[in-house]
């Protein structure tokens, strides 16, 4: 199981599957690399590499003061350095898109490309109402199968969900034990999540106008309540190149799997591999 250490010392958890030019994927705020579990049977040959924030999945729990996106870029970057490679296209969801518009705007050498998938300079306050409401909290569910329940209940959003799909889901992000079910991240994370809300999330229509001219796409859940349509075509007016796709039936966050979202992945993919 491969592991790398951050200039901090903390042990962080990746992985890195396949050969060719390398397709980093970054993953939402509470969430980790099996987010891609879907998307991954569906990509082109080529590296997919998979990071664990620290304080998520198998990596080393650091404290809510850690749990930043310049301190996720800087882990990121240091994966890099660790992994030899100058330079990868980058697939962020939601948490994992800001990392990648801060990345390409103060690293731009290391990004070939920039894809982010439910996220963009715009977040919704409905949104982070909602995230707000779970980040952080143990689940009342004893089992994944309660678990799964309780998700479908909770996301009227989606529909014509692949079977036993939210089931995967629990599976992935929660933990079953004796006591019932459990994060698979640190709790404090909440105590970072509120904070930034606090601080707010500065100007990040100045951070997307100062992308690179890298291939850029934006691939939005029709009932996103993070990411809206308006905020999308603001951004294809600011950048008449921006690949997107509209998947229906998704809110926060499309899978990766669905065939709007793969259309996208693959022109985008063409363009900066």
């Amino acid at each position: 199981m491969p592991f790398f250490t951050a200039p901090d010392g903390a042990r962080l958890h990746y992985t890195d599957e396949g050969h060719g030019r390398a397709l980093l994927c970054l993953s939402g705020l509470t969430r980790n690399g099996t987010d891609f579990d879907y998307l991954a049977p569906h990509l082109p040959p080529l590296r997919l590499i998979r990071l664990d924030y620290r304080g998520r999945g198998k990596s080393d729990w650091t404290g809510a003061e850690t749990y930043t996106v310049p301190q996720e870029g800087a882990d990121a970057l240091a994966l890099l350095d660790h992994l030899g490679l100058d330079q990868v296209a980058l697939l962020g969801t939601s948490r994992g898109g800001l990392i990648g518009m801060y990345l390409a705007a103060t690293a731009p050498e290391r990004l070939r490309g920039l894809c982010l998938n439910d996220v963009g300079p715009v977040i919704e306050a409905s949104g982070l109402a909602r995230i707000s409401g779970y980040v952080g909290q143990t689940p009342n569910a004893r089992s994944h199968a309660q678990a799964a329940l309780a998700i479908e209940r909770a996301s009227p959003e989606f529909h014509d969900m692949p079977d036993g799909r939210w089931l995967q889901e629990a599976k992935r992000h929660f933990i079953a034990t004796d006591q019932g079910l459990q994060l698979n991240y640190d709790p404090a994370l909440r105590v970072a999540f509120m904070a930034a809300m606090e601080g707010g999330g500065g100007d990040l229509w100045a951070l997307f106008d100062a992308l690179p001219e890298i291939p850029l796409a934006v691939i939005r859940g029709a009932n996103s309540d993070l990411l809206s349509a308006e905020t999308v075509a603001e951004m294809q007016a600011r950048r008449p190149d921006l690949i997107q796709a509209e998947v229906p039936g998704r809110g926060h966050i499309p899978f990766l799997d669905e065939r709007e979202a793969l259309r996208a992945i693959h022109e985008w993919l063409g363009a900066c591999l």
